[in-house]
């Protein structure tokens, strides 16, 4: 299949050489400069029109903005082959979700959310968990790539939207359970509890779950070196405020670590790891 990848950051090169790798042609571009090589089985489009040519387009870009700017600004699904299905695997908007599903629609394009959970490595992996949402059709005709780079897949419905809000939540959860870990981590430490004993306590008992494991060993070591930078996971925190306007009352715990995270991102974290939200209570 020919397949068009735009946004090759970390996330998207592991992606698209997994894509690659499986036998598909993949025509890739980037906003900044990259190899020519850098794509498994890929070549480099001079420009983003040339991969609207694709049978299927995934799109791996940072924010609404970026997407915003690059799709929509440029127009660029005018350039659209007919039956094309755009794939939008990043983390965005709630509501910029269901734009996008309405501009698609109008056009005749095929649209599906499919944010995913997982780091660089482990989309190198091809283990990425995917949050799919859209049409059935167009989701049936995009499952055999996404059985390519992860490891399941979640269908959330035929709505858009429930992909993203799934997902904003979810990156909700993993920042609280880091801030979590940080507040328990300091009061075991005022009172003499090695750091690594006690999460090492955690999670073979109460929290023995890939967040509490993963993001607890690198706690531990002190490890921010930048997987998911905190001041990517600052804006998924507020998506999630946005979507939680719906629910109507306030939500306090989000309120707080995202206070937390505002905090370490002023202290000069925001390119770190997320799990730094941990250092700046911590401090180290």
């Amino acid at each position: 299949m020919d397949i068009g990848f735009v946004g090759l950051g970390r996330m998207g090169l592991a992606m698209a050489s997994n894509l690659g790798r499986a036998g598909h042609r993949i025509l890739a571009w980037n906003r900044s400069p990259v190899a020519g090589d850098a794509v498994v089985n890929g070549t480099i489009a001079a420009s983003p029109e040339e991969v609207l040519g694709a049978d299927v387009v995934f799109t791996m870009l940072s924010d609404d903005a970026a997407i915003r700017e690059v799709v929509l600004d440029g127009d660029l699904l005018s350039h659209a082959r007919e039956g094309l299905v755009h794939v939008v695997t990043a983390t965005i908007s709630v509501d910029f979700a269901g734009e996008l599903a309405d501009i698609h629609a109008a056009r005749g394009i095929g649209y599906v959310s499919a944010p995913v959970f997982g780091r660089p490595d482990v989309a190198e992996a091809a283990q990425l968990n995917i949050m799919a949402a859209g049409p059935a059709e167009a989701i049936a005709r995009v499952t055999p790539l996404f059985d390519v780079i992860g490891r399941r897949v979640f269908v959330m419905g035929e709505d858009p939207r429930t992909a993203n809000a799934s997902k904003v939540a979810g990156n909700m959860m993993i920042a609280m359970a880091m801030e979590a870990m940080a507040e328990a981590a300091a009061i075991t430490e005022a009172h003499g509890v090695e750091r690594g004993a006690f999460l090492d306590l955690m999670t073979q008992t109460l929290f023995g779950c890939r967040v509490y494991e993963n993001y607890g060993g690198k706690i531990v070591a002190g490890d921010y070196e930048p997987g998911f930078r905190l001041a990517l996971g600052l804006k998924d925190l507020r998506l999630a405020s946005e979507a939680g306007e719906a629910f109507g009352k306030a939500l306090p715990m989000l309120g707080a670590v995202r206070g937390q995270m505002q905090a370490a991102a002023d202290a000069g974290r925001g390119e770190q790891d997320w799990s730094a939200i941990a250092a700046h209570l911590l401090g180290s």
